[in-house]
Formats: structure tokens, C-alpha cells, sequence
């Protein structure tokens, strides 16, 4: 029997990778466990077209199901992929001790920073990550992504718990809001060596080894290009087709998708600070309830002919009345030979966070819903 992740247990390869990486309201793996284990057999194969992370793509390929994922923010892409396929924990390590060494080119560009970096970060830590960033080729070497992750991973947070100045580890505010903060608390950043700091964390991980994945992936674009490839790819025999989709759509105006993680993704290769021309390009807040309707039922529809017909459909959403209705209409419209149940959950700690829309919290906010399309 696998066992992902329970309170005190990180005894299997599985349970140390599989929470890698904190990210805006990420699937619970105790979630995605149940719903790989309820609806499909091993060999049946799972899509994700909103992936994140990854939680349900990595459930599924620990328990011999072939899973595929869309995900079109890059820090998902690394956590992700980073979990599915670890580099060789030597190889890791070396080049950690690589960029630790080069670090000590960066003094001068350090000091160039805005001021946030240098309230947030020590001078040597600093150093370290422009290495890393300049050096880690986080899109296609196994090694450099699961360095990347490990160090993304750590980036912020409490103190003595992360590279950083005291900290969000979820999102990161606005660079402006933090300086504030960190004056009036007279907050300094703490003093790190980032090479011990990353190194016991690689210890951690690999403690077990590593997970066996079975060749599942994640993959970096956008769902609606990327999802008629591999449906051409079905149509040749070379992919089969899915028993179960699983994902949660992005809410209607909730938060803006690059700005939570815009510190991670300044680590990725984005600016070095938030700006909502960047974030258009990881889907923004989608404020516009039709463009939010037109995107969720494109990728639906699409995703349709991945999908066997005795198909499972999986979706959860929030319970607020533009997403739900958005989400539901969608799928009523791409699935309308399937039958609907819908189930409400509150929302779990830690894992998922609170949706706020402008104009305070409604009253549904602190629920979502489980929509389970089946077959008639």
C-alpha cells in the first residue's frame, strides 16, 4: 500500500516528495489520493489541464496510473516535474556546490537590486540566488529543476525557516508593503549559509530515495494550444485516452496568479518586481466573467477528446456564484451526456486559501464544491 502523506509519517520516498513546494490554494494530497483511488485502476490513465503543482499528476503516477498535466505558471511546472522525476541526489548536490561557488561573481550585481531584495535577503544569500537564477536551467535538466524547486521551495517564509526575512510562505505581499513592515518591526534579514540551508534539505528529500513515477509529467504551456496536440497524438494511436479528469479551474476574480508567487517566479526568470503586464501571462485574476467562462468551457471541450467514453470528470471549483455558475455551465455544455453530483466542502487549513473577491469576502467564500460528472 503507498502512503503519500499523513500526520508524523515521511517513512516512503512518496510521502517526502509528494508535498513539494508551497503554492496558491494547492490541492490537498489526501484529496487527490481519494479521488485517484475511487474512480480509476491502475493503468488507467489521468489528466490535469490546470495542473499546479502537480498534486493529483504525482498521486496518480505512484499508483500506476499514466498521468499527464497542463501548467501554464512556471513555478507549478518546476514543482511539479521536479517531484515526478528527481535528478540523482550527487549530481544535485554538485551542482549546488557549483553555484555556491559562483555566487561570489554576483557581489556588485546584488548590490544593484531594489531595495526589497536587500531588506529581504542577507548579501551572501543574495549572491547565491542571482547564481542560481543566472546558472539553474530549470526547463530542461532534471538536476537543475529539482535544485530550482528545493530552493524555490525555501525562498520565503518564517525566519530560520527560510532564506528570507520574516515572511508569507504561501505568497509574497507587495515589495513596498514589506519594506514598510519590516522597518517598523526592525526587522534585518537573518544570516544564512544557503548552501547548509539547501543541502539538509536535499538530505530530507532523498532520505527514502525517490519516488517511482512511472514517466508521468507535467507539462509547461498553455492548456488550450497544447491540449489539440496531444488529442492529434490520440487520434494516431500514439496516446491513450484518459478514465479520469481531475482539476480545479482558476476561480473568477480572486487573486492574481502571478503576483502571489511573483518573488518564486522573479527566481524563474521574471521581473524583479510585480507588474500586471507579467501577470496576464499566468492568467492574472481573470476578472472578466466571460473571458473566466470562455477559457474554462474551451479547455473542457478539448479536453474532451483525451477523455474515454465512460470517463470520469472531476472538477473542483469555488462556491461563489460567478465561478460555480461559470464552471458548471461549462461542463454542462462540454459533458451533456453525463450525469452531475455536486458535493460541498469547506475549506481545508493550510492548503487552500480563503477566496476574497473586491468588495469583501462573500458569504459562501469559505466553501468550495466538488462537481463529479459520471456517465449515465
Amino acid at each position: 500500500m503507498i502512503t503519500t502523506k499523513t500526520p508524523g509519517h515521511y517513512g516512503t520516498p512518496e510521502s517526502r516528495w509528494a508535498g513539494m513546494g508551497p503554492y496558491y490554494a494547492m490541492f490537498p494530497t489526501a484529496f487527490a489520493d481519494k479521488v485517484i483511488r475511487d474512480y480509476t485502476s491502475p493503468g488507467d490513465g489521468v489528466l490535469d489541464p490546470f495542473a499546479g503543482r502537480g498534486s493529483a499528476i504525482f498521486s496518480a503516477s505512484i499508483r500506476n496510473r499514466p498521468a499527464i498535466g497542463i501548467e501554464i505558471n512556471p513555478l507549478g511546472f518546476v514543482y511539479s516535474n521536479a517531484k515526478l522525476k528527481p535528478g540523482v541526489q550527487g549530481e544535485v548536490v554538485r551542482q549546488l556546490e557549483y553555484i555556491a561557488e559562483d555566487a561570489k561573481r554576483y557581489r556588485q550585481e546584488s548590490k544593484e537590486l531594489p531595495e526589497f531584495f536587500h531588506y529581504c535577503f542577507s548579501g551572501g544569500v543574495l549572491q547565491f540566488l542571482l547564481a542560481a537564477r543566472q546558472n539553474l536551467n530549470w526547463r530542461q535538466s532534471n538536476t537543475d529543476r529539482t535544485l530550482m524547486a528545493l530552493i524555490v521551495a525555501s525562498l520565503h517564509g518564517k525566519r530560520n525557516r527560510s532564506l528570507s526575512n520574516q515572511m508569507r510562505e504561501s505568497t509574497a505581499m507587495s515589495p513596498s508593503y514589506c519594506v514598510r513592515w519590516w522597518r517598523e518591526k526592525e526587522l534585518t534579514p537573518p544570516d544564512i549559509d544557503p548552501v547548509e540551508f539547501i543541502s539538509k534539505r536535499i538530505s530530507w528529500r532523498y532520505a527514502h530515495g525517490v519516488p517511482d513515477t512511472n514517466g508521468s509529467r507535467v507539462f509547461l504551456a498553455d492548456s488550450t494550444r497544447k491540449l489539440p496536440t496531444f488529442a492529434r497524438e490520440v487520434c494516431r494511436g500514439k496516446r491513450a485516452k484518459a478514465k479520469l479528469l481531475i482539476t480545479s479551474p482558476p476561480y473568477h476574480n480572486v487573486t492574481n496568479y502571478y503576483a502571489d508567487q511573483w518573488l518564486r517566479l522573479w527566481m524563474l526568470g521574471c521581473p524583479e518586481q510585480p507588474t500586471n503586464s507579467i501577470g496576464k501571462n499566468y492568467g492574472g485574476r481573470f476578472s472578466n466573467s466571460q473571458q473566466h467562462r470562455r477559457l474554462v468551457e474551451r479547455v473542457f471541450q478539448q479536453s474532451r477528446k483525451l477523455l474515454r467514453d465512460d470517463a470520469i470528470i472531476y472538477v473542483r471549483t469555488d462556491q461563489r456564484e460567478a465561478t460555480y455558475r461559470n464552471t458548471l455551465d461549462a461542463l454542462t455544455v462540454s459533458f451533456p451526456e453525463k450525469r452531475i453530483r455536486e458535493v460541498s466542502r469547506p475549506l481545508e487549513p493550510r492548503q487552500q486559501v480563503k477566496p476574497y473577491s473586491r468588495g469583501g469576502a462573500p458569504k459562501r467564500a469559505n466553501c468550495e464544491i466538488d462537481l463529479i460528472l459520471e456517465p449515465c
